[in-house]
């Protein structure tokens, strides 16, 4: 081979590595349509709830409105669905009966804020950007968090409300071990977490829950944790999680899976080696579920779970929100 085509010859192939990187390693590995289709501006959230929360986002994303901005109104709507009983004011209790909730924001200049263990606040994801935009802090926690909502002027709501609080007394008579392990994902979905870049290409991301059904008091898992249930990096992409918060503690899941697209993987790629890695440090991964979703710099999303049922709702400038299925590793 003549030096001038050699050298065009590997100048191409590594062009093509870094646009194709899930054929490297010998990986065969198919993209999903949304994850191949760029769009500007999108939005994507966790599991069915999300539908709703989109179109709440995109009254402000649609009218070139902020990402930031769209991402905590999104969510908002959902903490305040009082049939939701895994997010915001309708969720369920510890097993003390006490609804603690938890959330984080993030936006395109890594400004970050979060509050865990809040009681008694209907809006937890606005708490979180006050803290972000108003003190020097990420987060705030249980009684300083709920001190610092109220002198914000931040509304109270009592919880749990009668609903949940009958299902809790049910659930205590039925379960009287002190540390037995509750249902991870009750009723099959937790947590809402949005991702949004609007017309400017920014990021911004956020994410509440009420955590898991029935937890041991003081329980906090991951969706309050800057890196694990969320991370934002604007030069690059973000991304969510959602299910056994432990789990993606144990690999700070959100921020891994936005390593991976720096590395030049595709959204859902990303999400899809984030998984293998939980599964990987686990010995035992029957019924721990765990998904993430993603958007990159240039709108492509994708999501990826360890089990099937997992699910993301999207939406575009062209088309309704839609409900996306996730692909999975493996089946219940």
């Amino acid at each position: 081979m003549k030096r001038r085509s050699f050298f065009k010859f590997g100048m191409l192939s590594a062009l093509a590595s870094i646009l194709k990187p899930q054929s490297l390693m010998g990986m065969n590995y198919a993209v999903s349509k949304v994850d191949l289709d760029p769009q500007k501006p999108v939005v994507i959230s966790t599991w069915s709830h999300g539908l709703a929360a989109n179109e709440e986002a995109w009254k402000l994303l649609g009218n070139s409105g902020k990402a930031l901005d769209a991402v905590e109104a999104g969510v908002r709507h959902t903490e305040s669905d009082l049939t939701n009983r895994s997010v915001g004011i309708g969720g369920r209790p510890d097993r003390e009966g006490h609804v603690t909730l938890d959330a984080c924001i993030m936006d395109d200049q890594s400004r970050c804020g979060a509050v865990a263990y809040l009681e008694g606040i209907k809006h937890p994801i606005s708490v979180a950007r006050a803290v972000m935009e108003r003190t020097q802090h990420v987060m705030l926690v249980g009684r300083g968090a709920k001190s610092f909502a109220i002198d914000c002027g931040f509304e109270k709501f009592k919880t749990p409300i009668k609903e949940v609080k009958q299902d809790w007394k049910e659930w205590k008579k039925e379960h009287k071990d002190e540390f037995e392990k509750p249902e991870i994902n009750h009723e099959n979905h937790d947590t809402i977490g949005m991702l949004a870049i609007d017309e400017n290409g920014n990021i911004s991301g956020s994410c509440t829950t009420s955590g898991w059904a029935y937890k041991l008091a003081g329980r906090v898992g991951d969706s309050p944790i800057i890196g694990a249930g969320l991370f934002v990096d604007n030069e690059v992409g973000g991304a969510c999680a959602t299910g056994m918060g432990e789990a993606i503690i144990r690999i700070a899941g959100s921020h891994t899976v936005v390593e991976f697209m720096r590395q030049g993987h595709s959204p859902e790629m990303a999400c899809k080696l984030a998984v293998e890695r939980i599964i990987s440090k686990h010995s035992d991964v029957k019924g721990l579920q765990c998904g993430f979703i993603a958007i990159n710099k240039n709108g492509q999303v994708g999501g990826y779970s360890v089990y099937n049922g997992f699910n993301y709702a999207y939406k575009n400038s062209k088309e309704n929100s839609q409900l996306i299925d996730a692909a999975f590793d493996r089946k219940w």
